[in-house]
């Protein structure tokens, strides 16, 4: 009787948040009618502001290198950057362009239209744009979390009896058992004996990582990782971490080839040095793909009831938008799992190519004890 009363109470709580999404659903497609289109790729791209709609948003700093005459702006925010006169921001309609001043710029300020522009320096050219974005908030927040997770761990370690005694408490259970994961079900049956100066790096990605994509399910945040400058980062580490301790065997099967003729080798050499970019290219595209379409498709549930409330009115969008939001969640729950999954996939594939790079190679110690054998 005791588990027919919690089933029918979490049924009806589940049934009062889908009603009051679904009373709220009208609302919000009308605002967003209002705004204008819901634009999925825009919200899951990175800014120069932190989104808190519809409370408003906060703008990061701008920092700005310019040529003739060559210096470096630094703004509190975008729209001190423009306020300063310093720098413009053009508005495009009909295919022509106009830079925006005085009250048209200010009215732009106004509409938050100067978020979503790139600022211009009156005087010279923009050389490069250094300004703090919504990704690397969230990159640094998770590389500072991910510091204190190991910090206080090491704390705990200090002492000898300590590091002899069973784990204590649910913080030190949960993160020895990560890392006697990745020391043992990634970086030892992946690389071998040499696994111990290469666990540290898997450690780092991996949690790293892992706080990112979660961080991508907190409302307000983001993903670091769906931001492909953070992911082609990580597979930049990863390939010199990986060629920085490959042997001299690795290098000379890869470029040399031993036993194969010249013409053959020049032709392999190439290819062999294209295959191992391509190798950590991909590793950076994969997480980088598969982050930021799973934004894409939850953004895309949403708008469904925003389309649907324009075409058909908001008495068709109220009955949709529970089915709507029902595969929201479902998503949701699948990027939990996808969060891991990914984070495992990456550390599982920088520990091959680790593996590969310090693997001993005894073909050729074995051939030639066989050619004075053959000649004899």
């Amino acid at each position: 009787m005791r588990a027919l009363n919690t089933n029918i109470r979490c049924r009806l709580v589940v049934l009062l948040l889908l009603a009051g999404c679904a009373c709220l659903a009208p609302c919000l497609a009308y605002a967003a009618d209002e705004e204008g289109e819901l634009d999925a790729v825009a919200h899951t791209a990175d800014g120069v502001y932190l989104d808190f709609a519809p409370f408003g948003a906060v703008e990061l700093p701008r920092i700005f290198l310019r040529k003739d005459p060559w210096g470096v702006d630094v703004f509190s925010s975008t729209r001190s950057a423009l306020l300063s006169e310093r720098y413009v921001i053009e508005h495009e309609e009909d295919g022509h362009a106009e830079v925006l001043h005085g009250e048209a710029l200010h009215a732009a300020i106004e509409h938050h239209e100067h978020l979503y522009a790139k600022p211009q320096p009156v005087l010279g050219s923009m050389v490069l744009d250094l300004s703090v974005t919504r990704h690397l908030v969230f990159g640094l927040l998770a590389a500072l979390i991910t510091v204190a997770v190991f910090v206080t761990l090491a704390q705990r370690y200090r002492r000898h009896e300590d590091r002899v005694s069973a784990p204590r408490g649910l913080f030190q259970n949960m993160f020895e058992g990560l890392i006697v994961f990745v020391r043992d079900e990634i970086a030892r049956p992946c690389i071998g004996p040499k696994y111990e100066q290469f666990t540290p790096f898997l450690l780092t990605a991996f949690t790293f990582i892992l706080c990112c994509n979660l961080m991508g399910l907190v409302p307000y945040a983001g993903a670091a990782t769906s931001n492909i400058s953070i992911t082609f980062t990580l597979a930049a580490f990863s390939f010199v971490v990986g060629q920085r301790r490959g042997t001299r065997a690795y290098w000379r099967h890869m470029f040399w080839a031993p036993g194969i003729p010249l013409p053959v080798k020049c032709l392999l050499a190439p290819i062999e040095l294209v295959s191992l970019i391509a190798k950590h290219f991909a590793l950076a595209v994969r997480l980088f793909a598969n982050m930021m379409s799973g934004s894409l498709l939850i953004l895309s549930l949403i708008g469904i009831i925003f389309t649907i409330n324009m075409l058909f009115g908001s008495l068709t969008a109220t009955f949709v938008a529970p089915l709507g939001i029902a595969f929201t969640l479902f998503i949701s729950f699948i990027k939990i799992a996808v969060a891991f999954i990914h984070a495992f996939v990456f550390t599982l594939l920088s520990a091959i190519f680790f593996g590969m790079a310090v693997e001993e190679h005894h073909e050729d110690e074995t051939h030639a004890e066989e050619q004075p054998a053959l000649a004899g």
